[in-house]
């Protein structure tokens, strides 16, 4: 069978850190007769060659192809490509890894929409990843049409007859940004590029030493001449005019004005900041032209004109200024409505702790040279804000916290100008999201696990994401669960930082369910009726599952949830014929259809007694004897403390 995909992975010292990458590649849901995956060790001298001969020997569409040490990812890449047989070639890094049905899913796009390159959505543990270019799947996507340049690393899917047309190979050696100069090239030249939103691709990792060879301190001379290369490919393949303005728009934002900006300046050492502002400097007067800068955003636009009038002292104290600013944002209401969880929410710029406050009158004046001051930097951009006050916008995301995949929900808000003190306003955006976990995750349901909300505050430039909280209410649920899906949702504030957080079936305790008593469970013949705190839009199919502590085998019982108000209502009819002996403990599972439900407990248990059935009240189980001696030591400790205090120690 023809090969669908090549993965190539380059390899060098990953240690453990490849593991997560080999399991998802042996996870995939393409068969793997259809894809190959060429890991090239590039000299490693760690233990890895051997691990992955075994799991060459081991598996057949993994083939490993050892080489003297090269000094970066790009010959690795090119050596795997020349090796490869599949249709597309996918790139990726040793200690990043897939999502299950990546290839599939990337395959079958390319395919459906004749692209010479796929773009799948990316999730960053703890680094970033582009987040506006995964809103929605772009089909047929240009670097006109969807911010492509956002993303210039290479784990991508291309196709392999179009890189050997135009024979576009990765440049060798120990260099910096090869992938830029690569995927440039790719975007520039292709028929097609399709970006793929609805499904995590691929998971940027960084590791827990901070090893990734993209963290590590560079040498600015050797890395902004690599950047240079870049720069030429657009220049190569584009005209003078808009496009190749926001091109290196791209380039001149994220390697030169970021570096420059805020939180990132500040931490870098001061002879690291001298080197790094003259080659940025360099780059900027030799190659931009005025209308580069002049589509960053305000904040940016204050930065790039201060590095061109050579000023790091000015650089480095609107810096502090701007490392002052946050977001915050504060929950208005968690409720469902009908199979939504609706999220109030009021978010706003804060500075230095309080909220942040502009010139009650704005202008859109362009910034024509560079400012005077720090203070008049400060000014025009506060007068630039405000004039763009209608353009703010507000975002809500999950992010799950296990892998960081997340996903927009749909906010509908409202900009309102506060007057404060001396004359100034704030801004405040008042949203309500709309989550439904049957869709959240781009149109399918949220996976098992915990969901942390973050909100994107957006506004002059700044890009700021908090968590939505605190609330004084730490650790509480923040409405009743709710079953969608099959899952039981429970929406709850986190007990550290009392912020929302989203629990999708993995909550016992917290559901609440062991607030149900025996006097509300009402049996009429082999009826059972049970009010309990979930919330459900509409009559949901359940499963009882009766368990006997002899080791008799448990009886299933199908069921319903009915909506009741804010709760819901358990009907179900018992095998009372069944349920001899006894008692039996119920527990509920939401999930019938499932091939392991997940069950969850009821505080009764029934007896059959004369063909009656009859509730019976469980006891909690005694705490283990290890349980009682911690439980005593606090106590004990407890005592002490306050004791100390007492004494005025």
């Amino acid at each position: 069978m023809p090969v669908k995909v090549s993965v190539v992975i380059p390899v060098y010292n990953p240690g453990n850190h490849i593991e997560d990458c080999i399991a998802s590649l042996r996870r995939q849901s393409l068969p793997p007769e259809e894809f190959e995956a060429i890991f090239v060790d590039d000299g490693s001298t760690d233990d890895t060659p051997a691990r992955l001969d075994a799991l060459a020997a081991e598996v057949a569409n993994v083939t490993v192809i050892h080489q003297d040490a090269s000094g970066w990812s790009g010959k690795p890449r090119n050596v795997g490509m020349a090796a490869s047989q599949g249709e597309f070639v996918m790139f990726v890094d040793n200690d990043d890894y897939l999502g299950d049905e990546a290839l599939e899913r990337m395959y079958d796009y390319a395919v459906a929409n004749g692209a010479d390159v796929v773009v799948g959505k990316m999730a960053g543990k703890g680094r970033g990843v582009p987040v506006e270019l995964f809103r929605r799947n772009h089909p047929r996507a240009t670097v006109d049409n969807a911010p492509l340049i956002d993303s210039l690393t290479p784990h991508k899917m291309f196709r392999r007859a179009f890189l050997d047309r135009i024979g576009l190979r990765f440049p060798e050696g120990r260099r910096r940004l090869e992938d830029h100069v690569f995927v440039t090239e790719a975007y520039l030249r292709a028929d097609n590029v399709s970006v793929l939103s609805d499904y995590v691709c691929y998971y940027h990792l960084k590791r827990d030493d901070g090893t990734n060879a993209g963290f590590q301190r560079f040498d600015p001379v050797g890395y902004f001449q690599n950047l240079r290369e870049a720069l030429d490919v657009v220049e190569k393949y584009t005209e003078p005019g808009p496009t190749r303005d926001r091109l290196f728009r791209r380039w001149l934002r994220n390697e030169m004005v970021e570096r420059m900006r805020g939180r990132r300046l500040l931490a870098a050492p001061e002879d690291y900041r001298k080197e790094l502002f003259t080659e940025i400097r360099g780059v900027v007067l030799e190659r931009f032209g005025p209308g580069v800068a002049a589509g960053l955003q305000p904040t940016q636009q204050v930065v790039a004109a201060l590095i061109a009038d050579g000023r790091l002292d000015d650089l480095v104290a609107f810096a502090e200024w701007e490392a002052s600013i946050a977001s915050r944002a504060e929950p208005d209401g968690v409720e469902w409505d009908g199979g939504v969880l609706r999220v109030g929410l009021s978010a706003e710029l804060a500075s230095r702790g309080t909220p942040m406050t502009f010139p009650a009158e704005g202008s859109a004046a362009p910034l024509t040279e560079p400012p005077a001051s720090v203070e008049e930097a400060v000014d025009w951009v506060g007068a630039q804000s405000v004039a763009g006050f209608q353009r703010a916008t507000v975002d809500l995301l999950l992010r799950e916290r296990a892998s960081s995949a997340q996903y927009f929900q749909p906010v509908e808000f409202s900009r309102e100008t506060v007057p404060g003190e001396d004359g100034r306003v704030r801004l405040v955006l008042r949203g309500t999201a709309a989550l439904d976990p049957a869709t959240a995750a781009d149109g399918s349901p949220l996976g098992a696990g915990l969901w942390d909300v973050f909100v994107r505050v957006k506004l002059s430039g700044w890009t700021k994401e908090s968590r939505l909280g605190p609330v004084p209410l730490k650790g509480r649920t923040a409405a009743d669960a709710g079953v969608a899906g099959g899952r039981v949702v429970l929406p709850y504030w986190t007990t550290k930082e009392g912020t929302l957080a989203l629990d999708v079936d993995t909550a016992s305790k917290r559901l609440n369910l062991g607030r149900v008593t025996c006097g509300e469970v009402t049996i009429t013949g082999d009826r059972v009726e049970v009010p309990v705190p979930f919330h459900v839009p509409c009559d949901t199919p359940l499963l009882l599952e009766l368990t006997r502590g002899s080791g008799a085998a448990p009886a299933k019982v199908p069921g319903t949830l009915r909506p009741r108000g804010s709760a819901a209502l358990l009907e179900a009819d018992l095998p009372v014929a069944d349920l001899a002996g006894g008692p039996w403990r119920v527990a509920l599972s939401p999930a019938p259809d499932a091939p392991e439900p997940r069950f969850h407990p009821l505080p009764f248990a029934l007896r059959v007694k004369a063909g009656r059935v009859q509730v019976v009240t469980v006891r909690p189980p005694r705490p283990t004897a290890g349980k009682r001696l911690v439980r005593r030591a606090r106590r004990l400790a407890g005592r002490l403390v306050a004791r100390l205090r007492a004494r005025g120690r």
